[in-house]
């Protein structure tokens, strides 16, 4: 399949990061939230949700406040050479990280008794998330005429609209706290799937095009590296909430 689809952009992306890289990190942060939930303590769903928070934020913040402005002082081919090698990896590193913290996390938050009716806001969630995502996905990736991503947005529209259905009659007000996270993850969903990822997908499609022009895949990862240290911002944010609830300060 060619590579300005999803699953030819997803295998080149993964070639260049070393496939046993993104493979080894997408089954890991799979492996620890089942583990999470299943059979994990609390204190061990604790550190498997703080953890992964702490990987996903800090790598942001060091991306976004050292590494981008040590590349901006870079001439824009050595500046490409350097997010030619970062960006296949951050790829997969960021977004499974992002999502063993907000899995794990919601689910720490209802087992502990922190999220009080949880299910239909926890169906919205998903709604809003899922939903964009997956249009703005094919549309930026080009995947409207492949079939599977055709079968599989239907799957997750219905799916996720259906969930929202049968539980809109249950919804009842949650935690202030919980109510500000999810609209933070929310924020942090749209500013990497709307820009952070399209971005990762056109320099990708720089990288592998007849004339790579570093030029384009500098301004782009400086752009990125920008973004990413915003994303940082909204997490510690985010994190200050989560210690709020944790202590009943909000």
């Amino acid at each position: 399949m060619a590579t300005n689809t999803i699953r030819g952009t997803v295998a080149g992306l993964g070639r260049r990061a070393n496939p046993a890289f993104a493979v080894g990190v997408v089954a890991v942060s799979v492996a620890a939230f089942g583990y999470a939930v299943t059979a994990a303590s609390i204190q061990q769903h604790t550190y498997i949700h703080v953890m992964a928070g702490l990987l996903w934020t800090g790598t942001d913040i060091f991306i976004g406040g050292i590494l981008g402005p040590v590349i901006g002082g870079l001439d824009e081919e050595q500046s490409a050479a350097v997010f030619e090698r970062l960006t296949p990896k951050t790829s997969f590193f960021l977004p499974s990280m992002a999502f063993l913290t907000i899995a794990a996390g919601l689910t720490l938050a209802i087992r502990i008794g922190l999220f009080p009716h949880a299910e239909p806001w926890l169906a919205l969630f998903t709604a809003a998330n899922l939903i964009p995502v997956m249009l703005l996905v094919g549309w930026r990736l080009n995947a409207w005429r492949d079939r599977r991503w055709q079968a599989i947005t239907a799957v997750v529209t219905v799916g996720s609209l259906a969930w929202v259905a049968t539980t809109v009659g249950q919804f009842q007000m949650t935690s202030p706290a919980i109510v500000v996270t999810l609209a933070i993850v929310t924020i942090l969903s749209v500013q990497g799937f709307d820009f952070l990822m399209p971005g990762e997908v056109r320099m990708y499609m720089e990288m592998v095009s007849d004339d790579p022009d570093p030029s384009v895949i500098s301004a782009i990862g400086q752009q990125n590296a920008k973004l990413g240290g915003v994303q940082g911002l909204f997490q510690l944010v985010l994190i200050a909430v989560m210690v709020s609830l944790r202590y009943g300060g909000f």
